[in-house]
């Protein structure tokens, strides 16, 4: 640790809690459209609809939300009612209402590390959304600087180390995900923390 300067940390369910509550409206959307199709065929045709959508919607609960209705509009052939596309909505907004539950000794540790080391989060999605939970975490008194970037690749972790004029090897990432906290932040020659969450989506 020695040799750090910047620490980073991803921000959905590494910091706070996240994609239970995408789980949470899964199983309610499956509900809303079991006359059509099973549960488990339904959340394999919204991922599918969900990853095919990423570069227009981004990574969120917005694009979650329109990924749902183009999806029961799919399995329903066209059929599913308004008062369903309504429902779907309402379980988007529903989310996006969610409160920010930190995770167990999250706290603590930007605490200990503040006075030590400038602090960044790096997170993906939509910016309204990222913005408002950091604000409602109270956590952004311990954070120099905030990037919500639309993906995480080498190219971009890059970039970030030149916004913040330091060497690879003085930067270390912190989060849940290996595709897009690790792998690639190692491979541009920095240091990684694989913090592990129950449930994790990309």
């Amino acid at each position: 640790m020695n040799s750090i300067k910047v620490i980073a940390f991803d921000a959905d369910d590494t910091l706070w809690e996240n994609e239970t509550f995408f789980r949470e409206s899964e199983n309610e959307f499956c509900n809303l459209l079991k006359e059509y199709i099973s549960g488990e065929e339904l959340i394999k045709k919204l991922l599918k609809v969900e990853y095919e959508n990423i570069t227009s919607y981004g990574y969120g609960i917005k694009g979650f939300m329109l990924s749902m209705i183009e999806t029961a509009i799919d399995v329903s052939n066209g059929m599913v009612s308004n008062k369903i596309i309504q429902n779907i909505i309402e379980i988007g907004n529903r989310m996006l209402l969610n409160s920010v539950e930190i995770l167990d000794g999250v706290n603590d540790v930007l605490e200990n590390l503040h006075p030590k080391y400038k602090l960044v989060v790096l997170t993906k999605g939509d910016l309204l959304d990222q913005e408002r939970k950091l604000n409602k975490s109270n956590l952004r008194k311990y954070f120099h600087h905030v990037e919500i970037v639309s993906e995480k690749n080498e190219s971009g972790y890059q970039r970030i180390l030149n916004h913040l004029e330091i060497e690879a090897h003085e930067f270390l990432m912190i989060g849940n995900s290996l595709k897009s906290d690790i792998i690639p932040v190692l491979n541009v020659g920095g240091h990684a923390f694989h913090i592990p969450f129950h449930t994790t989506w990309n």
